[in-house]
């Protein structure tokens, strides 16, 4: 009989990543972690068959951490995901709401919802907790906590609204896998480059791209952590892997590059 596959997100139960991992792997045991390397280390120890990590968002930027990770092991995305981030009030069943006079959650989720706590709670005093889950433990009859809307408990009640500022909040997830073969097609590809340090390499870079009509649909910069004053950039592009254009424009690139590393493709 086969055996059940096994995702590993960042827990704990409750969170985002959690919520991602069972839309992106339906049916997989989930493994729960407590950072993004231990995520990471269980897939490339070969524990689980694959792994779900953040890597942008809407409001904030890319993740930094765990686009470290994807640079530094050998793990390659085949699918990406866009999440909605819908912040709602969580309270024990039959407190009045009147008398809340503390709200907590992930310092994120707290500074995403300012304008509702200050039109809902003016008084309240803010406590931050290592998730936005975390935050129901600490419930009473005078606290409040901020939670995504997917997650349940029994004698907890959501709000029936989004609470956050931004009703257009969302966390792009990639599914990894351990490096292998790679897929035939694509609609996006994803890689890390290293320019030389020259006048004009990362231009003659982008520039590539240009002639062969492929738009950039993502860039974002990392400093190379073993040298100073030099910059990785992580840059997703539209188009298919199995391409001719696609093929020829990553060709000339790594040519350009000190270094260069294909980080995923996927639809």
């Amino acid at each position: 009989m086969e055996r059940e596959k096994k995702v590993s997100c960042l827990g704990p139960m409750g969170s985002y990543s959690e919520y991602a991992a069972k839309i992106m792997c339906e049916g997989s045991e989930v493994v729960l972690c407590h950072n993004f390397a231990e995520t990471v280390k269980k897939l490339t120890a070969g524990e689980v068959d694959c792994a779900v990590l953040p890597v942008e968002n809407s409001l904030n930027g890319g993740v930094s951490e765990c686009l470290d990770l994807l640079d530094s092991e050998e793990i390659f995305g085949v699918r990406e995901d866009l999440l909605l981030v819908d912040h709602r009030l969580a309270l024990l069943e039959g407190v009045n709401r009147k008398e809340i006079d503390t709200v907590c959650s992930h310092e994120q989720a707290l500074g995403q919802c300012t304008e509702y706590l200050e039109r809902n709670f003016p008084q309240a005093q803010y406590v931050e907790t290592s998730s936005t889950v975390e935050s129901l433990k600490l419930l009473n009859s005078h606290t409040a906590g901020i939670v995504g809307a997917h997650v349940k408990r029994d004698g907890v009640t959501l709000s029936g609204e989004n609470i956050a500022d931004n009703k257009g909040n969302y966390t792009r997830f990639l599914l990894v896998e351990r490096r292998g073969k790679l897929p035939e097609h694509s609609v996006m590809v994803f890689f890390s480059a290293v320019c030389q340090h020259k006048p004009g390499a990362l231009v003659n870079l982008l520039k590539i791209f240009q002639r062969y009509s492929l738009n950039l649909t993502r860039i974002q910069s990392r400093p190379v952590k073993d040298q100073f004053g030099q910059y990785r950039f992580f840059i997703e592009i539209a188009g298919d892997i199995g391409g001719e254009r696609v093929k020829a424009a990553l060709s000339e690139a790594k040519k350009v590059c000190a270094s260069f590393k294909l980080l995923g493709a996927y639809n």
